[in-house]
């Protein structure tokens, strides 16, 4: 009986997005996609707006929880400096504020939250932020920021504030 020598896991590149990391941040766009469909195809007027909320909702809690990553990075690799600080923080500022005024004009600022974010991490911190995660955030970034806008778009054209 012979054994064949065991063959070592292949570990991916110690930068490299997990598989199931990046699945993950697609699936995340799916509520977007439901708030958007229910926007435009829900009979009712509190329908469509309910589904409104749902984007608002959704990309507040979403806009936070990119800004947290930072905050993570900061405590545990990074350190504090100024702009670590308030790219951590903002994302969570400006969420909160988009639900406060709510209908298309939060949209609007979740939006311009997401569009500002992106820039923030590819222009002021690409060098520090692994390929695969800067590529992963700006497929995500854009997409978001699309079906936000096209969120509100749909919105005014169904008459909701």
């Amino acid at each position: 009986m012979t054994t064949e020598p065991a063959t070592p896991a292949r570990r991916p590149p110690p930068d490299a997005l997990a598989p199931v990391a990046e699945a993950l941040g697609y699936l995340g766009l799916l509520p977007f996609l439901g708030a958007l469909r229910g926007v435009g195809l829900l009979p009712g007027h509190g329908q469509r707006a309910l589904a409104q909320q749902l984007a608002l909702a959704y990309g507040a809690g979403i806009l936070s929880f990119v800004g947290a990553v930072h905050w993570g990075l900061a405590l545990g690799r990074w350190g504090w400096s100024t702009g670590v600080a308030l790219g951590s923080v903002l994302p969570s500022e400006v969420a909160p504020a988009a639900l406060l005024v709510g209908g298309q004009r939060g949209l609007a600022l979740l939006v311009a939250g997401f569009g500002l974010f992106w820039i923030y991490e590819h222009r002021r911190l690409g060098e520090r932020l692994p390929p695969d995660y800067l590529r992963l955030r700006r497929t995500l970034s854009v997409a978001v920021c699309a079906l936000l806008a096209l969120t509100m778009i749909l919105s005014d054209s169904m008459g909701l504030a």
